[in-house]
């Protein structure tokens, strides 16, 4: 990223998986880091690992409206601006529970978490890039597979990652007067605590329980640094990376 000196991201979902190894990633780069996440202590292992002094440990729930206020407060009160935001909180709720059986609470924890809190972050990153000197920013979003394809039994998720490609589409055309730019990264089974029990064995389409292979999520890593380190003229508008084997492909 050549535009600017300084680069300040703020990684939600940082305690853990994918964002625990963005976060490495990008602290490897040179990246000054606020790390969000529901769990202080893993956001402080997180920052352990990046082997940075350059971080700042916000524990956030990306669905409270005031905590992502107080997230975004936080870096700017200690970094002076932002120029990525990685839109990576999100849950996929309960597992193998069929439709006619999931709960109305059980829904609105996933689209709170995956939804709505990826809007109130992508809202409050809009208000710092529009306004910072120089202009303009970028967000990543997380979506999944599942922005493409379900699972069977996973409705919630599912219909929260085909709506993050709905926010990455409307934030990428409103965010072009002010340089702030939106990709999407679609991930499909990187190897993390969430995604264990897919290596064991996970329902497919066809009604078999079948084992499916795993990518190591520090690719995931490094693909999210080279989208975040093109210059603001430059998009990955999105980017699919996932386990070369995987069903996804002639899926169903």
């Amino acid at each position: 990223m050549n535009e600017a000196q300084t680069k300040i991201a703020i990684v939600t979902g940082a305690g853990s998986g994918i964002g625990r190894a963005v976060a490495v990633e990008l602290a490897r780069g040179g990246w000054s880091l606020a790390l969000a996440g529901r769990r202080t202590a893993t956001l402080e292992e997180t920052a352990a690992l990046t082997k940075s002094d350059d971080v700042l440990c916000v524990r956030t729930d990306v669905a409270v409206e005031d905590e992502v206020a107080a997230l975004f407060a936080a870096t700017v009160e200690r970094f002076g601006r932002l120029d990525l935001l990685f839109n990576n909180a999100g849950t996929f709720g309960p597992g193998g529970v069929p439709l006619e059986d999931l709960s109305y609470d059980a829904w609105r924890h996933v689209v709170d978490t995956n939804l709505n809190g990826a809007f109130l972050c992508a809202r409050a990153a809009f208000r710092q890039m529009k306004g910072q000197s120089p202009q303009g920013g970028r967000i990543i979003n997380n979506g999944s597979i599942s922005a493409h394809v379900p699972r069977p039994n996973s409705v919630a998720y599912t219909a929260t990652k085909h709506a993050m490609t709905g926010l990455t589409k409307a934030f990428s055309l409103d965010g072009r007067p002010y340089r702030i730019a939106t990709s999407q990264i679609d991930i499909g089974n990187a190897a993390t605590d969430m995604t264990e029990r897919m290596q064991q064995g996970i329902l497919q389409a066809n009604g078999t329980v079948a084992p499916e292979p795993a990518m190591d999520v520090a690719d995931v890593g490094r693909t999210v640094r080279h989208m975040a380190e093109l210059p603001l003229a430059a998009n990955v508008q999105f980017a699919t990376v996932m386990a070369t084997n995987m069903p996804y492909i002639g899926r169903g």
